[in-house]
């Protein structure tokens, strides 16, 4: 099975999960990018238009993350883009402790057939599903490479964090910078 027929595989199995939906017939939001991708992006949950088209990050967030992958020279079908929930929340709320616990083995499955480099957080929310409580808020080690069992992490604050505080914008633009850098001490070039 090749990695796009595995993530596939995956993606029907979020949309054949019942009990993962809000409301009867939500669109799923799988996520998508690069089933090869060196760098993978995790958000927390879709908002409104994720749940409409059935994608990640396409909103206002969306349009910054772009800017954000084009300043350090990728596109978004460079990386592979997800959250930890695969479903809308209602009212757009975070997700909360049991949705993460049902919706997350979904993400590891197709962590594990990606085999991404580096796993960018996007937020709080997938930051800690992933690390846990580390003793650490995301204002504390946003931007810093953090290792954990083999794997590279790095958080980052949310897109959406630009939008309603302009100053973070530059914070995570200069986060952003630091990607190519952080990929050369991950898999040095030959």
């Amino acid at each position: 099975m090749t990695k796009e027929e595995a993530l596939a595989e995956v993606a029907k199995r979020i949309a054949a999960c019942e009990r993962c939906k809000y409301v009867p017939n939500q669109n799923p939001v799988p996520g998508e990018g690069n089933p090869d991708a060196e760098i993978m992006f995790i958000g927390e949950a879709p908002g409104a238009k994720e749940n409409e088209t059935g994608r990640p990050f396409v909103g206002a967030a969306g349009k910054f993350l772009e800017e954000m992958l084009n300043s350090i020279g990728l596109e978004r079908e460079d990386v592979f883009i997800a959250n930890i929930i695969k479903y809308q929340p209602p009212g757009n709320r975070d997700p909360e402790p049991d949705e993460i616990a049902l919706q997350l083995p979904f993400l590891k499955k197709q962590i594990a057939i990606i085999q991404p480099k580096l796993i960018c957080f996007l937020g709080r929310h997938s930051m800690g599903a992933f690390l846990g409580d580390i003793g650490k808020t995301i204002s504390q080690i946003h931007g810093q490479l953090i290792e954990k069992d083999g794997q590279q992490y790095l958080p980052l604050y949310h897109p959406a964090a630009a939008l309603y505080n302009g100053g973070m914008r530059q914070t995570l633009l200069d986060d952003f910078s630091k990607i190519p850098e952080y990929m050369d001490e991950i898999a040095p070039s030959d």
